[in-house]
This record gives structure tokens, C-alpha cells and sequence, in this order.
């Protein structure tokens, strides 16, 4: 028996997926399967580092993981038409992006600072970047040490609590340049398990989301726990944005707004080189 565990961030939407791994509903013969925690920026690190079997990370550090990783058809958060990672600033705050100075962004490797790194060259615009722990953004901005700061997670519908508008939707921006989903995060998995391997990883995690989405209820009240302040039906709305048809399969849609966001920021030298993502599932 293989025991593999799998990596995931603590947020409401990656806990929801995983709730049928946490039930006990995921059976892959001659395979055991765990989950561990970590925030999706150290995730990004320890995956560079090759340290981590299977793990979610963010779709621009994939840009860096020198070919050890494949990524797997399901378990992905893609933005949607009207919704991704929000640039906010305070009601009364500067709303004009190409007057704001300081910029607070939830890490270097997340798809949104590399969303936003695209949008900013695009305009022109050339704002300081303050890398920040992501739960700590809403603050930085709240309290006045930056002009704007880039939410991701739950905070793209709590921000308003903090007095906070967004003056910009990178899931909306991508959406109208390519009419695909704006790719954030993705499970990969190390190709040093072999196929064997790889294709278990998928079944268990694949098995897991649908078990999940077939038990909304109770994997909405498991995932209620890593939603940092939400509602039942604030978390019912994140999940919703996140965990969806497009998590269960990224289809031909979600691979192609994959390799079209990876190339465009290797053409923008945003990132090192030309990736060609090899897909599992």
C-alpha cells in the first residue's frame, strides 16, 4: 500500500473539494491517501523546491517548476466572467489606478500578482508592489500603509465589510480579452510516481470533489471552518465561484486559458520561459 499525501491551501473552496478525502469516500486500490494544510504562496515554495508529491500551486509558479510537475484535469480554481482576484481601495479612497503609488499584493507566485503584473504593463502603469501575507491585505490597505491592495480568497466578497470598493476585476479583465476562465490555482502531481501513480492521484481527488459536490451540505459545513469569518451563505457563494464543473474536469476551455495565460506572460518576460503543461486525467 502507497501512502501519498496531498497539499492543499486552508480556504473554504480547497476544503470543500477535499471534504470526501476528510469523509473517508476516496478508495484507489494499492493507494492510501492524506491531506495536509499549508497557505498557497508556501505551498508555491515547497513545490519549487520539489519537496511535495502532490500540491496545489498557484498556475504562474507552475511557470517555475523546471518540469517535475504535471498538472492534473481536475481540482483547479479558475476565475469566472464576472468575477477573480479584486484590486480594492477604500471608499473614498484614489480610484484612478494610474495615480495609486503602492500596491499590496498577496505573494510574488500567486496568479493574481502575475494577473495583475500583465494588466499594469498593458496600461502602462507602474505602481511600487508590496509583497504581503494575503490574509493581511484588507488591513494594509484598510489602514492606510498602501493606496490598493489585490484580494484573493474569501475576501473578494468580504471586502466591503472593511469599507473597501474594487476598482478593478482581473477575472472580468481576462474574460473580456479571451472569453476563457481566468486560470488561478491547479493540483499538480510530481511525474517521478509514473503513470500509475499520477492517474491514482487524479482518481482520488476527482472522487473526492464529486463526492463533495454530491453532499453540498455537509461539506459546506466542513469547509465553514477555513472560511476565516464567513457566513454559511457567504461561504456557500465563494465555493460556488470556485468549486464547480470547471474543477471537476478543466475541459478543453480551462487547459487552453492555462497555456494562453503562461504564454502571454512569457511574451511580457514575466516569466522565465515557454511552458507546455502536460494535463493527467
Amino acid at each position: 500500500m502507497k501512502t501519498i499525501t496531498i497539499y492543499h491551501s486552508p480556504d473554504a473552496d480547497d476544503a470543500f473539494m477535499f471534504y470526501g478525502l476528510q469523509a473517508g469516500a476516496v478508495t484507489v486500490p494499492g493507494f492510501e491517501f492524506k491531506h495536509d494544510l499549508k497557505d498557497i504562496e508556501s505551498l508555491n515554495h515547497m513545490a519549487l523546491k520539489g519537496e511535495l508529491d502532490v500540491t496545489a500551486v498557484s498556475v504562474h509558479a507552475f511557470a517555475h517548476l523546471k518540469d517535475q510537475y504535471a498538472i492534473l484535469n481536475c481540482g483547479a480554481s479558475m476565475g469566472g466572467e464576472n468575477y477573480g482576484p479584486r484590486l480594492v481601495v477604500k471608499e473614498n479612497g484614489e480610484k484612478d489606478i494610474t495615480n495609486i503609488r503602492k500596491i499590496a499584493i498577496p505573494g510574488e507566485l500567486t496568479s493574481a500578482t502575475l494577473a495583475l503584473k500583465m494588466y499594469l504593463l498593458e496600461e502602462s502603469v507602474e505602481p511600487e508592489l508590496i509583497n504581503t501575507f494575503f490574509d493581511d491585505v484588507q488591513k494594509e490597505v484598510k489602514e492606510g500603509r498602501v493606496e490598493a491592495g489585490l484580494l484573493i480568497h474569501e475576501g473578494q466578497i468580504t471586502a466591503h465589510k472593511d469599507q473597501l470598493v474594487s476598482i478593478l476585476d482581473l477575472g472580468k479583465w481576462w474574460w473580456e480579452k479571451t472569453e476563457l476562465p481566468l486560470p488561478l490555482g491547479v493540483n499538480v502531481v510530481k511525474k517521478s510516481l509514473g503513470q500509475d501513480g499520477m492517474m491514482a492521484v487524479y482518481s482520488a481527488l476527482k472522487q473526492s470533489i464529486e463526492y463533495s459536490l454530491n453532499h453540498r451540505e455537509e461539506a459546506l459545513k466542513y469547509a465553514l471552518q477555513f472560511g476565516r469569518g464567513l457566513s454559511k451563505d457567504e461561504a456557500d457563494e465563494f465555493v460556488g465561484m470556485y468549486v464547480n464543473s470547471t474543477t471537476l474536469e478543466l475541459g478543453e476551455d480551462g487547459r487552453e486559458s492555462i497555456c494562453k495565460f503562461l504564454s502571454n506572460a512569457e511574451t511580457m518576460w514575466l516569466i522565465p520561459k515557454k511552458i507546455t503543461p502536460e494535463f493527467i486525467g
